[in-house]
């Protein structure tokens, strides 16, 4: 089961009051808390921003969010070595595969897929780099293996629900959800050469089934779920680069906005920019899980219109 904010707060505060988490010290990236914590983005957020509430941490620019110097003098912060904080515990006994691939998704969600390489691995696992290349041939290999395993950490529900919009909804959510505990892998997933995924090759099998109900073609239901699946991968690529700023600026998106706000509006005449000016003085909803619930939405409203029109129920169905 998913933590709540409350519960982040309360541990990273217990590390802030017991001296593990110095004045100064970076504490956990949202990044490093979704992983962590199996939250979505938002919660990470809240959790952050009650702690800088709180009086406990600060926003540093370029750093992310570091714990406040309470009651004595600035000392230097020093730029975290990677941006997801502290190293996961090496292992006892010597790497296997499993090892290799998780110490990699660890790093991923920590510092994106740049900071992946068969050497940064070794090192995190206290091997040498030779050894991960038993294991593993190559870093696209590693990569794929990272999608794979990452994909099929929470299985999709068995039985599916009923419906073909239900299913598909179900789908969406579940790779959204993907995508906000591991904001690499969308930009990693390709959907116009997929790669050898047998994870993925369930979930889209999954999804596929959706439209069995119906007198289609397989072009055309392979069409209805790439158009599922392409549009959550689409905007998902933008958690990742939301996910950075946060971190490199110390800020929300609503804490972002406001400091924004008095300049934009500066530009946004109302004559030249009607539409803009009236959005921005009622502050319009526009953050990434209210795009992607209005899209989806309006996406499955075309397809039902589509198999009204289109797609006959089978005989099954009737």
């Amino acid at each position: 089961m998913a933590a709540t904010y409350r519960q982040i707060v309360t541990d990273i505060r217990a590390r802030i009051e017991s001296g593990e988490l110095a004045p100064g010290a970076a504490v956990p990236s949202t990044r490093r808390l979704v992983a962590d914590y199996g939250v979505a983005m938002a919660t990470a957020t809240k959790a952050l921003t009650a702690l800088r509430q709180a009086g406990l941490v600060r926003p540093v620019p370029g750093v992310g969010t570091v714990v406040a110097d309470v009651g004595r003098s600035p000392e230097p912060i020093a730029t975290p070595a990677r941006r997801g904080g502290q190293r996961p515990p090496r292992p006892a006994t010597p790497a296997g595969r499993d090892e290799v691939v998780h110490a990699a998704i660890a790093l991923a969600d920590a510092d994106g897929l740049t900071g992946v390489s068969m050497r940064r691995v070794a090192t995190e696992l206290g091997i040498a780099t030779m050894s991960v290349y038993r294991h593993v041939a190559s870093r696209d290999e590693l990569v794929t293996l990272m999608l794979d395993t990452a994909i099929g950490e929470r299985p999709l529900p068995d039985p599916p629900p009923a419906g073909w919009r239900a299913r598909c909804e179900a789908a969406a959510r579940a790779m959204w959800g993907f995508c906000q505990r591991h904001p690499w892998a969308a930009q990693a997933l390709s959907m116009t050469r997929p790669q050898s995924i047998p994870n993925g090759m369930d979930y889209s099998e999954w999804l596929l089934a959706a439209f069995d109900g119906y007198e289609l073609e397989l072009d055309t239901r392979f069409q209805l779920g790439l158009s599922v699946l392409m549009y959550t991968r689409g905007l998902a690529v933008n958690i990742e680069p939301e996910v950075r700023a946060r971190e490199d600026t110390g800020l929300t998106d609503e804490e972002w906005m406001l400091q924004q706000k008095p300049s934009m509006l500066a530009i946004a005449d109302q004559r030249r920019f009607p539409q803009l000016s009236v959005a921005m003085h009622d502050e319009v909803d526009a953050d990434l899980d209210s795009m992607f619930e209005f899209g989806l939405a309006r996406l499955l409203d075309g397809i039902d219109s589509f198999l009204a029109a289109h797609g006959r129920p089978t005989a099954a169905r009737r």
